[in-house]
């Protein structure tokens, strides 16, 4: 079995429930306080593939912080060996999000500390797989997916928020996933991943022509959609690095995608 090498954000989340989200220039209030949980896309595919019993690296950074103390904490204690730089004078990621009575959500990051992740992942080797998203800055995460190619290792390369990639990045992607709207970006782009995988929410997943349906969640069970695509993510790349075969690990990753709409945060048990 192959580890998963997560080069990727972490970020404390503030999540705020509301009854609707506001429109432009409306303010609405909250539902009861504000709760600090933890966060980020890299961290939550990392705790996402650990929760899938994979063997799990968390290459990141984090401010010189007390929120980066208690997030280095609460992945020690999950298990995840982690490569954390610290970056002197930057606070630790922060998103602001507000969460409707429907569970869905809007997200506004402030990447502190994550602009300045390096990217050691020299030790990578055939069988393990890198998962990258995109809150990191573009440069060091084409560095990462470069130097994970260059020695046999699979890239799984979760293209949100989308940005531009450089050509060569994205044909080292197998595959990339992406939601519609990134979908959609990434054709307006011109750019040709190795493969695709594109999630369609309770329409379930596809992955170059192969379908499978996601699993049904009652409405009334839908408590926040905010972790639903990292915790996806981290389960595909989990499956991967263990040998899965495409459809086997779409079941696996849909599987939980659904158990992560019906918990409160990106997380399991959350709160920093």
């Amino acid at each position: 079995m192959g580890r998963v090498v997560v080069f990727g954000s972490v970020n404390v989340d503030l999540v705020a429930r509301v009854a609707r989200h506001p429109r432009p220039g409306e303010t609405v209030l909250a539902q009861g306080p504000v709760q600090r949980l933890a966060g980020g896309k890299g961290a939550n595919q990392a705790v996402a593939a650990a929760a899938a019993a994979a063997s799990v690296i968390l290459v990141a950074a984090v401010g010189d912080d007390d929120f980066g103390d208690a997030y280095a904490a609460r992945l020690a204690a999950l298990g995840i060996e982690t490569r954390l730089s610290v970056a002197a004078g930057r606070p630790t990621g922060m998103a602001w999000i507000t969460v409707n009575e429907a569970g869905e959500n809007q997200i506004v990051v402030i990447p502190g500390a994550n602009e300045l992740a390096i990217p050691t992942v020299d030790d990578l080797a055939p069988g393990d797989v890198l998962l990258c998203q995109l809150e990191l800055p573009i440069p060091q995460t084409e560095a990462a997916i470069r130097r994970a190619a260059a020695v046999g290792a699979r890239v799984v390369l979760n293209a949100a928020p989308f940005a531009p990639l450089a050509r060569d990045v994205i044909s080292l992607a197998d595959p990339m996933v992406v939601n519609e709207h990134e979908a959609a970006a990434l054709a307006d782009s011109g750019l040709v991943p190795r493969s695709l995988l594109i999630t369609f929410g309770s329409a379930g997943v596809q992955w170059d022509g192969l379908r499978v349906d996601a699993v049904a969640v009652p409405p009334d069970d839908v408590l926040d959609t905010t972790g639903a695509g990292d915790a996806f993510c981290g389960a595909l790349a989990a499956a991967l690095a263990d040998g899965a075969d495409r459809h086997t690990a779409l079941v696996a990753a849909a599987r939980a995608g659904a158990d992560a709409v019906q918990r409160i945060g990106a997380q399991p048990n959350p709160r920093l």
